[in-house]
Protein backbone atom coordinates (compact mmCIF):
# COMPACT_ATOMS: atom_id res chain seq x y z
CA UNK A 1 0.00 0.00 0.00
CA UNK A 2 3.04 2.41 1.02
CA UNK A 3 4.53 1.78 -2.48
CA UNK A 4 1.07 2.13 -4.18
CA UNK A 5 0.66 5.54 -2.84
CA UNK A 6 4.17 6.52 -3.41
CA UNK A 7 3.99 5.30 -7.07
CA UNK A 8 0.32 7.67 -7.35
CA UNK A 9 2.16 10.60 -5.71
CA UNK A 10 5.16 10.69 -8.23
CA UNK A 11 2.84 10.19 -11.26
CA UNK A 12 0.77 13.55 -10.13
CA UNK A 13 3.89 15.35 -9.74
CA UNK A 14 4.96 14.40 -13.23
CA UNK A 15 1.60 14.79 -14.95
CA UNK A 16 0.77 18.38 -13.26
CA UNK A 17 4.46 19.73 -14.27
CA UNK A 18 3.75 17.99 -18.17
CA UNK A 19 0.04 19.92 -17.78
CA UNK A 20 1.72 22.72 -16.84
CA UNK A 21 4.64 22.53 -19.39
CA UNK A 22 2.25 22.41 -22.01
CA UNK A 23 0.23 25.14 -21.19
CA UNK A 24 3.03 27.42 -21.08
CA UNK A 25 4.16 26.33 -24.47
CA UNK A 26 0.24 26.65 -25.72
CA UNK A 27 0.44 30.49 -24.08
CA UNK A 28 3.67 31.60 -25.35
CA UNK A 29 2.83 30.40 -29.22
CA UNK A 30 -0.26 32.34 -28.89
CA UNK A 31 1.25 35.38 -27.80
CA UNK A 32 4.37 35.53 -30.02
CA UNK A 33 1.75 34.78 -33.30
CA UNK A 34 -0.47 37.79 -32.32
CA UNK A 35 2.58 40.29 -31.46
CA UNK A 36 3.94 39.07 -34.94
CA UNK A 37 0.95 39.20 -37.13
CA UNK A 38 0.20 42.68 -35.67
CA UNK A 39 3.90 44.24 -36.30
CA UNK A 40 3.31 42.89 -39.75
CA UNK A 41 -0.04 44.73 -40.34
CA UNK A 42 1.40 48.28 -41.79
CA UNK A 43 3.86 46.45 -44.19
CA UNK A 44 1.36 43.80 -45.62
CA UNK A 45 -1.33 46.37 -45.84
CA UNK A 46 0.86 48.84 -47.49
CA UNK A 47 0.69 47.08 -50.90
CA UNK A 48 -2.55 45.72 -50.59
CA UNK A 49 -6.48 46.80 -50.97
CA UNK A 50 -6.61 48.27 -47.66
CA UNK A 51 -4.53 51.12 -48.86
CA UNK A 52 -8.10 52.54 -49.85
CA UNK A 53 -8.75 53.12 -46.27
CA UNK A 54 -6.24 55.80 -45.20
CA UNK A 55 -7.93 56.62 -42.24
CA UNK A 56 -7.10 53.18 -40.44
CA UNK A 57 -4.00 52.73 -42.20
CA UNK A 58 -3.07 56.21 -39.75
CA UNK A 59 -4.33 54.86 -37.08
CA UNK A 60 -2.19 51.53 -37.32
CA UNK A 61 0.94 53.59 -37.89
CA UNK A 62 -0.10 55.43 -34.87
CA UNK A 63 -0.28 52.35 -32.29
CA UNK A 64 2.66 50.37 -34.35
CA UNK A 65 6.09 51.73 -31.86
CA UNK A 66 3.16 50.41 -29.10
CA UNK A 67 3.27 47.00 -30.43
CA UNK A 68 7.30 46.66 -30.65
CA UNK A 69 6.78 46.23 -26.32
CA UNK A 70 6.63 42.40 -26.27
CA UNK A 71 4.89 43.43 -22.52
CA UNK A 72 1.97 45.37 -23.77
CA UNK A 73 -0.61 43.38 -24.78
CA UNK A 74 -3.32 46.62 -24.66
CA UNK A 75 -1.94 47.13 -28.24
CA UNK A 76 -3.88 43.94 -29.33
CA UNK A 77 -6.94 44.78 -28.22
CA UNK A 78 -7.09 48.04 -29.44
CA UNK A 79 -6.02 46.74 -32.81
CA UNK A 80 -8.38 44.01 -33.36
CA UNK A 81 -11.36 45.86 -34.41
CA UNK A 82 -10.10 47.68 -37.02
CA UNK A 83 -8.86 44.65 -39.00
CA UNK A 84 -12.67 43.75 -39.83
CA UNK A 85 -13.32 44.48 -43.63
CA UNK A 86 -16.84 45.58 -42.82
CA UNK A 87 -15.38 48.32 -40.53
CA UNK A 88 -12.49 49.79 -42.83
CA UNK A 89 -15.62 50.09 -45.43
CA UNK A 90 -17.80 51.47 -43.23
CA UNK A 91 -15.04 54.19 -42.45
CA UNK A 92 -13.90 54.73 -46.23
CA UNK A 93 -17.52 55.35 -47.22
CA UNK A 94 -17.78 58.22 -44.05
CA UNK A 95 -15.01 59.57 -45.17
CA UNK A 96 -15.87 59.73 -49.05
CA UNK A 97 -19.45 61.07 -47.82
CA UNK A 98 -17.94 63.68 -45.62
CA UNK A 99 -15.78 64.62 -48.33
CA UNK A 100 -18.34 64.90 -51.15
CA UNK A 101 -20.67 67.25 -48.79
CA UNK A 102 -17.71 69.49 -47.17
CA UNK A 103 -15.12 70.13 -49.89
CA UNK A 104 -12.80 71.30 -47.05
CA UNK A 105 -11.82 70.23 -43.69
CA UNK A 106 -13.45 73.32 -41.78
CA UNK A 107 -16.75 72.11 -42.86
CA UNK A 108 -16.06 68.60 -41.09
CA UNK A 109 -15.36 70.70 -37.76
CA UNK A 110 -18.11 72.57 -38.22
CA UNK A 111 -20.49 69.47 -38.68
CA UNK A 112 -18.63 68.05 -35.39
CA UNK A 113 -19.66 71.56 -33.42
CA UNK A 114 -23.19 71.00 -34.47
CA UNK A 115 -23.17 73.67 -37.58
CA UNK A 116 -24.42 72.86 -40.50
CA UNK A 117 -23.57 74.70 -43.80
CA UNK A 118 -25.04 74.46 -46.60
CA UNK A 119 -25.65 76.04 -50.24
CA UNK A 120 -27.44 79.01 -50.83
CA UNK A 121 -28.66 81.22 -54.11
CA UNK A 122 -26.06 84.44 -53.76
CA UNK A 123 -27.15 87.17 -51.76
CA UNK A 124 -25.04 89.73 -53.24
CA UNK A 125 -23.56 89.77 -57.07
CA UNK A 126 -20.36 91.21 -58.99
CA UNK A 127 -22.16 91.83 -61.87
CA UNK A 128 -19.35 93.78 -64.22
CA UNK A 129 -17.54 95.05 -65.30
CA UNK A 130 -14.84 93.09 -67.21
CA UNK A 131 -10.89 94.17 -67.00
CA UNK A 132 -11.87 96.59 -64.34
CA UNK A 133 -11.44 94.45 -60.90
CA UNK A 134 -13.48 92.23 -60.49
CA UNK A 135 -11.50 89.55 -59.71
CA UNK A 136 -9.41 91.54 -57.40
CA UNK A 137 -12.85 92.78 -55.60
CA UNK A 138 -13.76 89.18 -55.19
CA UNK A 139 -10.54 88.03 -53.42
CA UNK A 140 -10.19 91.36 -51.28
CA UNK A 141 -13.64 90.13 -49.42
CA UNK A 142 -13.22 86.81 -49.17
CA UNK A 143 -10.91 87.59 -46.99
CA UNK A 144 -13.61 88.14 -44.71
CA UNK A 145 -14.91 85.18 -42.84
CA UNK A 146 -18.86 86.50 -43.01
CA UNK A 147 -18.16 85.79 -46.71
CA UNK A 148 -18.27 82.92 -49.27
CA UNK A 149 -18.05 83.67 -52.92
CA UNK A 150 -17.66 80.91 -55.84
CA UNK A 151 -14.16 80.49 -56.67
CA UNK A 152 -14.92 80.85 -60.85
CA UNK A 153 -17.23 82.43 -62.92
CA UNK A 154 -20.66 80.54 -62.71
CA UNK A 155 -22.26 82.47 -66.07
CA UNK A 156 -25.44 81.49 -64.96
CA UNK A 157 -27.79 84.24 -66.10
CA UNK A 158 -25.91 84.73 -69.46
CA UNK A 159 -25.17 80.84 -70.91
CA UNK A 160 -26.54 78.28 -68.25
CA UNK A 161 -29.68 79.90 -67.22
CA UNK A 162 -31.50 76.66 -69.10
CA UNK A 163 -29.75 74.37 -66.06
CA UNK A 164 -32.51 75.97 -63.26
CA UNK A 165 -32.07 77.37 -59.88
CA UNK A 166 -31.05 74.03 -58.40
CA UNK A 167 -27.69 73.73 -60.54
CA UNK A 168 -27.17 77.10 -59.78
CA UNK A 169 -27.55 77.06 -55.98
CA UNK A 170 -25.59 73.55 -56.12
CA UNK A 171 -22.14 76.02 -57.70
CA UNK A 172 -22.25 78.18 -54.69
CA UNK A 173 -19.72 76.98 -51.43
CA UNK A 174 -21.55 75.83 -48.25
CA UNK A 175 -22.32 78.61 -45.98
CA UNK A 176 -23.50 79.52 -42.00
CA UNK A 177 -27.00 81.46 -41.02
CA UNK A 178 -25.38 85.26 -41.15
CA UNK A 179 -22.82 84.63 -44.01
CA UNK A 180 -22.98 86.31 -47.28
CA UNK A 181 -23.17 84.17 -50.25
CA UNK A 182 -21.30 85.38 -54.12
CA UNK A 183 -20.44 85.22 -57.04
CA UNK A 184 -18.84 86.99 -60.25
CA UNK A 185 -19.06 86.82 -63.41
CA UNK A 186 -18.47 90.39 -65.18
CA UNK A 187 -20.69 89.45 -68.51
CA UNK A 188 -24.17 90.06 -66.76
CA UNK A 189 -23.66 93.83 -66.51
CA UNK A 190 -23.88 93.70 -70.31
CA UNK A 191 -26.25 90.67 -70.84
CA UNK A 192 -29.85 91.94 -71.70
CA UNK A 193 -31.89 89.14 -69.80
CA UNK A 194 -29.74 89.39 -66.92
CA UNK A 195 -31.65 91.82 -64.83
CA UNK A 196 -35.10 90.07 -64.87
CA UNK A 197 -33.48 86.75 -64.46
CA UNK A 198 -31.67 88.30 -61.28
CA UNK A 199 -34.57 89.98 -60.06
CA UNK A 200 -36.67 86.56 -60.41
CA UNK A 201 -34.05 84.98 -58.33
CA UNK A 202 -34.33 87.46 -55.75
CA UNK A 203 -35.49 90.85 -55.90
CA UNK A 204 -33.26 91.85 -52.63
CA UNK A 205 -29.95 90.91 -54.75
CA UNK A 206 -27.11 93.34 -53.69
CA UNK A 207 -25.13 93.98 -56.79
CA UNK A 208 -21.55 95.05 -57.22
CA UNK A 209 -20.41 96.96 -60.30
CA UNK A 210 -16.53 97.80 -60.43
CA UNK A 211 -16.07 100.71 -63.47
CA UNK A 212 -12.83 101.76 -65.18
CA UNK A 213 -12.10 104.11 -67.59
CA UNK A 214 -13.67 102.76 -70.37
CA UNK A 215 -10.86 103.59 -72.66
CA UNK A 216 -8.25 101.89 -70.46
CA UNK A 217 -10.81 99.01 -69.94
CA UNK A 218 -11.02 98.76 -74.15
CA UNK A 219 -7.11 98.52 -73.93
CA UNK A 220 -6.99 95.66 -71.22
CA UNK A 221 -9.66 93.83 -72.67
CA UNK A 222 -7.72 93.76 -76.12
CA UNK A 223 -4.36 93.12 -74.80
CA UNK A 224 -5.72 90.17 -73.36
CA UNK A 225 -7.51 88.99 -76.40
CA UNK A 226 -4.11 89.31 -78.22
CA UNK A 227 -2.29 87.49 -75.09
CA UNK A 228 -4.48 84.29 -76.00
CA UNK A 229 -4.19 84.91 -79.71
CA UNK A 230 -2.11 81.21 -80.81
CA UNK A 231 -1.34 83.16 -83.96
CA UNK A 232 0.53 86.73 -84.33
CA UNK A 233 -1.44 88.27 -87.03
CA UNK A 234 -4.21 89.71 -84.93
CA UNK A 235 -5.22 93.50 -86.36
CA UNK A 236 -4.08 95.93 -84.36
CA UNK A 237 -6.56 97.90 -81.79
CA UNK A 238 -6.43 100.70 -84.01
CA UNK A 239 -7.64 99.09 -86.45
CA UNK A 240 -10.39 97.23 -84.96
CA UNK A 241 -11.75 100.19 -82.91
CA UNK A 242 -12.05 102.55 -85.70
CA UNK A 243 -14.18 101.81 -88.61
CA UNK A 244 -12.16 100.87 -91.39
CA UNK A 245 -8.89 101.08 -89.30
CA UNK A 246 -9.07 105.30 -89.53
CA UNK A 247 -7.32 106.25 -86.10
CA UNK A 248 -10.10 109.65 -86.15
CA UNK A 249 -12.77 108.38 -88.20
CA UNK A 250 -15.66 106.55 -86.87
CA UNK A 251 -15.47 104.55 -83.09
CA UNK A 252 -16.50 100.64 -84.24
CA UNK A 253 -19.38 100.63 -81.38
CA UNK A 254 -19.88 97.05 -82.69
CA UNK A 255 -16.59 95.74 -81.87
CA UNK A 256 -16.89 94.38 -77.87
CA UNK A 257 -14.62 96.05 -76.01
CA UNK A 258 -15.37 99.50 -77.39
CA UNK A 259 -19.15 98.61 -76.64
CA UNK A 260 -18.84 97.42 -72.94
CA UNK A 261 -17.65 101.03 -71.92
CA UNK A 262 -20.84 102.50 -72.75
CA UNK A 263 -22.06 102.24 -68.86
CA UNK A 264 -24.94 104.19 -69.55
CA UNK A 265 -26.58 102.32 -71.77
CA UNK A 266 -26.21 98.78 -69.72
CA UNK A 267 -27.21 100.87 -66.25
CA UNK A 268 -30.26 101.96 -67.61
CA UNK A 269 -31.50 98.32 -67.96
CA UNK A 270 -30.92 97.17 -64.65
CA UNK A 271 -32.29 100.15 -62.86
CA UNK A 272 -35.98 98.97 -64.47
CA UNK A 273 -35.72 96.06 -62.02
CA UNK A 274 -33.00 97.15 -59.14
CA UNK A 275 -33.13 100.55 -57.31
CA UNK A 276 -29.86 102.50 -56.68
CA UNK A 277 -29.71 102.04 -53.17
CA UNK A 278 -29.60 98.08 -54.24
CA UNK A 279 -26.02 98.96 -56.29
CA UNK A 280 -22.72 99.84 -55.37
CA UNK A 281 -20.15 101.13 -58.35
CA UNK A 282 -16.32 100.59 -57.04
CA UNK A 283 -14.20 102.84 -58.49
CA UNK A 284 -11.45 100.56 -60.53
CA UNK A 285 -9.00 102.76 -59.91
CA UNK A 286 -9.08 103.53 -56.36
CA UNK A 287 -9.37 99.84 -56.05
CA UNK A 288 -5.42 100.15 -56.83
CA UNK A 289 -4.29 102.73 -55.43
CA UNK A 290 -6.23 102.80 -52.43
CA UNK A 291 -7.48 99.16 -51.63
CA UNK A 292 -8.73 99.44 -48.12
CA UNK A 293 -10.67 102.53 -48.56
CA UNK A 294 -12.25 100.86 -51.31
CA UNK A 295 -12.98 97.88 -49.36
CA UNK A 296 -14.18 100.25 -46.41
CA UNK A 297 -17.21 100.86 -48.57
CA UNK A 298 -17.75 97.47 -49.96
CA UNK A 299 -17.96 96.03 -46.13
CA UNK A 300 -20.51 98.94 -45.40
CA UNK A 301 -22.94 98.31 -48.55
CA UNK A 302 -23.07 94.46 -47.44
CA UNK A 303 -23.41 95.34 -43.57
CA UNK A 304 -20.21 93.96 -42.58
CA UNK A 305 -17.93 94.62 -40.38
CA UNK A 306 -14.69 96.41 -41.05
CA UNK A 307 -12.14 93.05 -41.19
CA UNK A 308 -10.52 93.78 -44.27
CA UNK A 309 -8.39 96.71 -43.58
CA UNK A 310 -4.81 98.15 -44.53
CA UNK A 311 -2.97 95.62 -42.74
CA UNK A 312 -4.16 92.98 -45.44
CA UNK A 313 -2.49 94.51 -49.04
CA UNK A 314 1.18 96.00 -49.59
CA UNK A 315 1.87 97.38 -52.78
CA UNK A 316 3.83 95.35 -56.38
CA UNK A 317 5.62 98.21 -57.92
CA UNK A 318 6.47 95.46 -60.83
CA UNK A 319 2.92 94.48 -61.10
CA UNK A 320 1.74 98.00 -60.39
CA UNK A 321 -1.12 96.97 -58.00
CA UNK A 322 -2.09 95.82 -54.38
CA UNK A 323 -1.14 92.43 -53.52
CA UNK A 324 -2.84 90.38 -50.37
CA UNK A 325 -0.81 89.52 -46.96
CA UNK A 326 -2.80 86.73 -47.60
CA UNK A 327 -6.18 85.07 -48.95
CA UNK A 328 -8.57 82.30 -48.21
CA UNK A 329 -6.69 79.30 -49.61
CA UNK A 330 -3.05 81.21 -48.66
CA UNK A 331 -1.45 82.63 -45.68
CA UNK A 332 1.67 84.12 -47.28
CA UNK A 333 1.66 87.03 -49.30
CA UNK A 334 1.02 86.96 -53.26
CA UNK A 335 -0.19 88.47 -56.09
CA UNK A 336 -3.57 88.02 -57.80
CA UNK A 337 -1.76 85.63 -60.46
CA UNK A 338 0.60 86.38 -64.12
CA UNK A 339 -2.11 87.39 -65.99
CA UNK A 340 -2.90 90.05 -64.02
CA UNK A 341 -0.85 93.27 -64.83
CA UNK A 342 -0.11 92.50 -68.71
CA UNK A 343 1.92 95.18 -70.15
CA UNK A 344 -0.11 96.71 -72.94
CA UNK A 345 0.54 97.84 -76.25
CA UNK A 346 1.53 101.39 -77.67
CA UNK A 347 -1.82 103.51 -78.81
CA UNK A 348 -1.15 106.90 -80.77
CA UNK A 349 -2.43 109.71 -78.79
CA UNK A 350 -4.74 110.55 -81.49
CA UNK A 351 -6.77 107.46 -81.50
CA UNK A 352 -6.78 107.47 -77.79
CA UNK A 353 -8.18 111.10 -77.92
CA UNK A 354 -10.85 110.30 -80.09
CA UNK A 355 -11.94 107.50 -78.11
CA UNK A 356 -12.03 109.59 -75.35
CA UNK A 357 -14.22 112.22 -76.85
CA UNK A 358 -16.71 109.37 -78.14
CA UNK A 359 -16.80 107.88 -74.31
CA UNK A 360 -17.55 111.74 -73.14
CA UNK A 361 -20.96 112.13 -73.16
CA UNK A 362 -21.73 108.59 -71.88
CA UNK A 363 -19.31 109.23 -68.97
CA UNK A 364 -21.22 112.40 -67.76
CA UNK A 365 -24.61 110.39 -67.95
CA UNK A 366 -22.99 107.68 -65.85
CA UNK A 367 -21.27 110.01 -63.23
CA UNK A 368 -25.55 111.73 -63.16
CA UNK A 369 -27.12 108.22 -62.99
CA UNK A 370 -24.71 106.93 -60.12
CA UNK A 371 -24.45 110.66 -58.36
CA UNK A 372 -20.46 109.60 -58.47
CA UNK A 373 -17.82 111.50 -60.39
CA UNK A 374 -15.40 108.94 -61.51
CA UNK A 375 -13.05 111.79 -62.93
CA UNK A 376 -12.48 110.04 -66.01
CA UNK A 377 -10.75 112.49 -68.57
Amino acid sequence: MFRHGLFLRFISKKVFFIFISIALIIAYTIYATNTCLVRSLPYILKNDELTKFPSALSILSTARPESRSHNNKATVVRLVPLLTWSGLAEEQRKVEKNASKDGAPKYRFLRQQGLHPVRRLPDALVIGVKKSGTRALLEFIRLHPDVRAAGSEVHFFDRHYSNGFTWYRHKMPPTLEGQITMEKTPSYFVTKEAPVRVHQMNPTTKLLVVVRDPVTRAISDYTQVASKRLNKDMKSFEELAFVNGSQCGIVNTSWGPVRIGVYARHLERWLKYFPLQQMLFVSGERLVVDPAAEMARVQNFLGLKHVVTEKHFYFNATKGFPCLMKSEGRSTPHCLGKTKGRNHPHIRPAALERLRQFYRPFNLRFYQMTGINFGWS
